[in-house]
């Protein structure tokens, strides 16, 4: 194909201007390539490979101490035995009480956040407070917690019993509050990320909606449910669903404070599957364990998924 010129000369257009550029797609498909491979060999490595091997080994009676010589098919034996034993059917219960730690968490990280914004003083002082727990050792925090959670020389049976409560909780110790213990310190350890996320969230929020607001006579109440709570609808479905599988894989503050105890009231699916697989030494009914765990988990973020489309605000 010719192509005349201002100057009145043909020029042949096409081949050697596109070859030019395929080449220098594919240097920049390399390129890419490159920088992904690292993560996708982790990824690949860690995550997909294990996971496909213990979708293997849940049909077997393997135990690893014993090597390959001890690998054995049973069938769908292991995921019988699920449908039957009480002690995951109790782990499961708690996991998903569990859940309601993240509604609680994300509506106070999110007031917090609110109040910090909108301060004119020590804003990054009360960021840097709250953020603490968060990226503090889950040993330390459940050691300190401990301390405060004692029966009888804990600060806070101390407190209840200075305001006239003469028999308050034993809190770790009773089967009847020590969920609720842990599930308060989860709320504690979480409140900081969510509520980083949600200033995030807040500083993208234009301030013309609210001048209009103003202007309209919106009073502040009524800018929050109908300005904020809607902008921050893809913040909040973030932190609902990181939320949900975080509390799904809640495993250290168990191990230190309760190792799954009184009674089982505090074991969850992840310890659980811990004391099967390195305790009993039982890999193949701990894989089943672990399969099941992650189709859950998967079911509970597509319901969120499909969920979000009616109530989340891009």
């Amino acid at each position: 194909m010719e192509v005349i010129t201002e100057e009145g000369t043909a020029k042949r257009s096409g081949s050697p201007g596109i070859s030019k550029m395929r080449k220098q797609s594919f240097y920049d498909n390399i390129a890419g390539y490159l920088f992904i491979a690292p993560m996708l060999i982790l990824t690949v490595t860690l995550v997909i490979i294990p996971i496909l091997l213990s979708g293997v080994i849940s049909f077997s009676n393997w135990n690893f101490v014993s090597g390959l010589d001890g690998f054995g098919f049973v069938g769908l034996d292991n995921y019988t035995r699920l449908v039957q034993d009480e002690s995951f059917h109790r782990s499961l219960y708690n996991n998903l009480i569990m859940i309601g730690v993240v509604p609680v968490a994300m509506f106070l990280a999110l007031i917090l956040a609110v109040l910090i914004n909108k301060a004119t003083y020590f804003k990054t002082f009360f960021k840097v407070i709250y953020f603490m727990p968060f990226i503090s050792s889950f040993v330390a925090i459940a050691l300190l917690w401990r301390v405060l959670y004692h029966p009888n020389n804990g600060p806070i049976n101390g407190f209840l019993r200075s305001i006239g409560f003469e028999h308050p909780p034993m809190w770790l110790a009773d089967p009847k509050y020590a969920l609720i213990s842990v599930m308060i310190i989860m709320v504690w350890t979480s409140l900081g990320f969510n509520m980083v996320i949600y200033l995030a969230g807040l500083q993208n929020i234009s301030r013309d909606l609210y001048e209009a607001a103003d202007v309209d006579g919106a009073s502040p109440l009524r800018q929050f449910f109908r300005i904020t709570l809607p902008m921050l609808s893809p913040t909040s479905f973030f932190l609902l669903i990181t939320g949900v599988v975080g509390s799904f894989k809640v495993f250290d503050l168990i191990m230190v404070l309760t190792g799954g105890g009184p009674a089982g009231s505090t074991s969850v699916i992840v310890y659980y599957l811990y004391e099967v697989a390195f305790v009993n030494l039982e890999s193949g009914y701990a894989s089943a364990m672990g399969i099941i765990l992650l189709i859950l988990i998967l079911l509970v973020t597509l319901f969120q998924w499909v969920g979000q489309k009616k109530w989340v605000n891009y």
